[in-house]
């Protein structure tokens, strides 16, 4: 008898987690979009503005490592049901706030119920995936964030446009809790999956997909807080949370500052800043996908991990950097060809989750997975908290400089810090 041939749906799967981070990020961001109308109806200046940008983080980051811990222990399906659900009701509800307090609570609760998402979505690729196909699917989901911020930023304006911030917040909480029930009636773990067949069963477990022994050793296993040393004691992981950090100051300033940067500083147009806000965002979009397919096949042509999952990442950290040469021109279009070109290099590092999944202890993914989030979530507080100071006087010179910096720092972890691209096997 032929041997059936190989269903697809881990790719239905990514198509799912794909949609899932277009609406994580949309939540995240539309606050930055709804920025100038909101802080002239509340009042707030560039320092509370700061302070709000920055709430997310605070939450986002400082819960981590309990995501992570809580995604090893809780099925994918009920668990991001339950964030989804939540994140988009406080979502919708800034929608009606007319205090900067509250607008500060919201924020910091959308940073609560996001915090597991992407050690969910990490586990979710991990179980559904072959290594050698890993770093390409991390780079479709994670270009989500960009492909969906680059199209979605001149539909969002148009929405602040004709229904106010307000609708704004209101309409992106709606999408949010219909994908939640979408995504509970879809979604199965492989093992789970009436639809998948053995042929794609075997071809994920046998090049490294963790859909055997490791998932089901982790429901007998009982957390340890001795264990959060695994996350800690080693340098090369260390060298991932640095250029975590460092990858997500770039990001943070497209998601939180940009929108402003674009009407106040330069003195463009609220609906066309929309358009152009959404170049670097494509740029981004295509770095990503770039990086994540290259990795993948020099993978497959036999280079080595150092090669093939480091390179994109430390070219990317460098053309990261030439967000400072937005500094030296008033002409709009290099403006936006230098914030394209160091957001396309955001892009390229963007693949850094895979990482993880090299290099973490196979019983400790979701809380390897934790803290490199947080520590990368470090820089949602630190980011828009420093540039709210920087901008006091409506200068974004050293903003950019400062980002340019941290850019750098990036590119320094990843070459010198982290090594060899190896698992971690525990001595103990």
């Amino acid at each position: 008898m032929s041997k059936k041939p190989m269903t697809k749906k881990r790719f239905e799967i990514l198509t799912m987690i794909f949609i899932t981070v277009v609406i994580n990020y949309l939540d995240r961001s539309n606050i930055s979009v709804a920025a100038p109308a909101l802080r002239e109806d509340l009042g707030l200046d560039t320092i509370q503005m700061g302070y709000v940008f920055s709430a997310f983080g605070w939450t986002y980051a400082l819960l981590q490592i309990p995501g992570g811990i809580i995604a090893d222990k809780i099925k994918s399906r009920v668990l991001y049901t339950f964030i989804l659900t939540f994140w988009s009701i406080a979502t919708l509800l800034q929608g009606i706030v007319n205090s900067f307090i509250v607008l500060l609570g919201l924020r910091a609760s959308i940073g609560i119920f996001e915090a597991p998402s992407y050690p969910i979505n990490n586990l979710v690729v991990s179980r559904w995936f072959p290594e050698n196909e890993r770093a390409s699917a991390i780079a479709v989901y994670t270009s989500g964030q960009f492909l969906g911020l680059a199209f979605l930023t001149p539909v969002l304006v148009a929405i602040q446009d004709s229904m106010g911030w307000r609708g704004l917040f209101i309409v992106s909480g709606i999408i949010g809790l219909v994908w939640a029930g979408i995504w509970y009636i879809f979604y199965r773990d492989p093992r789970d999956h009436k639809k998948i067949n053995e042929a794609e069963l075997e071809h994920i477990e046998k090049g490294g997909g963790l859909i055997g022994s490791e998932n089901k050793e982790k429901t007998k296993i009982k957390f340890n807080w001795g264990d959060l040393k695994y996350a800690f004691q080693y340098r090369k992981l260390w060298g991932i949370y640095i250029g975590q950090f460092c990858l997500g100051a770039t990001t943070i300033f497209f998601l939180t500052w940009f929108p402003t940067y674009l009407v106040e500083y330069r003195g463009l147009d609220f609906l066309q800043s929309g358009f152009l806000a959404s170049i670097p965002f494509l740029a981004a979009f295509f770095g990503v996908l770039l990086s994540g397919f290259t990795s993948d096949f020099l993978i497959k042509k036999g280079y080595s991990a150092e090669i093939s999952r480091k390179t994109p990442i430390i070219i990317g950290m460098l053309l990261s950097t030439c967000i400072i040469g937005a500094n030296y021109t008033d002409d709009t279009f290099y403006v936006i060809l230098f914030l394209a070109l160091a957001f396309f290099g955001t892009g390229l590092a963007s693949i850094a989750w895979v990482f993880v999944s090299l290099l973490a202890p196979k019983k400790h993914l979701g809380l390897v997975g934790g803290t490199f989030n947080f520590i990368g979530g470090l820089s949602g507080i630190v980011i828009p908290t420093v540039i709210g100071y920087l901008v006091q006087d409506g200068d974004f010179r050293p903003a950019l400089f400062f980002i340019g910096a941290i850019a750098f720092l990036g590119f320094f972890s990843y070459t010198f810090i982290v090594g060899k691209v190896e698992r971690i096997v525990p001595k103990d």
